[in-house]
């Protein structure tokens, strides 16, 4: 099933957390709000203030979608759920890390700024643990809460990694993809500084593309072209043949692998 673009009915709205698209969130408007990502630890005031400055009751929340499970994109979503009220749902292979309030370790870098970034204590930050209202298990369609959209696992970045997909066409993809040097070169594609498994990853990245999403918003720079990202993993898909035929990519036991 495609995408279909065009009809106008959700909005994208990026929420900055850091930087000017370093760490993202964003609010999906249809007939009521949903948050995508809920930030490092300490932002549920600025996720919340920036609801607001879009015109939302931060109230109206009808849900939070947490895209995966590491400090960057759940770190405040209690805080956050308090604030609102909002329930938060989330996929059941990463329920082990959002209860226990810390990612699983150790981070696997896809090159040396993720190696460089593994390093940083914040990452390896234990936060408020995370129950999940609503735990997914395969695609959610979201109109019963307002939206559009569903909810799409697209496991690789995290076993439980999910993207969420409008009917108009744009594709929410957290750490799926991400513009380089944590989106500080916006609308170039590359990998985030971490992957589980790349490879897994990477068939989600494109089973997604397939369905041919008219934009793409990353938890890591802003909007990406998807001719522009189709491009980048026949390039990516190349790199990680050369690196499989030689043993030298890294995938955390226990991932699904790509059927």
């Amino acid at each position: 099933m495609r995408a279909r673009a065009g009809r106008g009915q959700v909005s994208v709205r990026p929420i900055p957390v850091a930087g000017r698209h370093s760490i993202n969130a964003y609010l999906l408007l249809g007939r009521r709000p949903i948050l995508v990502d809920a930030g490092i630890p300490g932002s549920g005031r600025k996720i919340v203030d920036g609801i607001a400055a879009h015109g939302v009751d931060p109230a109206d929340l009808a849900l939070i979608v947490l895209t995966h499970a590491h400090i960057d994109h759940f770190g405040a979503a209690a805080q956050v759920s308090r604030l609102t009220g909002a329930p938060i749902a989330a996929h059941r292979a990463d329920l082990e890390p959002y209860r226990a309030g810390r990612v699983r370790e150790p981070y696997l870098p896809t090159g040396p700024f993720g190696s460089l970034l593994s390093r940083m204590p914040a990452l390896h930050a234990t936060v408020q643990p995370v129950e999940p209202d609503l735990v997914l298990d395969g695609a959610r369609r979201l109109d019963d809460l307002g939206v559009a959209a569903r909810v799409v696992p697209t496991p690789g970045h995290t076993a439980g990694s999910v993207s969420v997909l409008t009917d108009d066409g744009d594709l929410v993809a957290g750490d799926l993809i991400a513009s380089s040097f944590m989106g500080s070169i916006t609308g170039r594609p590359a990998n985030p500084p971490f992957h589980d498994d790349p490879i897994a990853n990477l068939a989600s990245l494109r089973a997604m593309l397939d369905l041919e999403p008219g934009a793409l918003h990353v938890g890591h720079g802003g909007r990406l072209d998807p001719r522009r990202v189709a491009r980048w993993a026949d390039k990516e898909q190349r790199r990680l043949d050369r690196r499989a035929a030689r043993g030298r990519i890294r995938r955390r036991a226990g991932e699904p692998q790509p059927g």
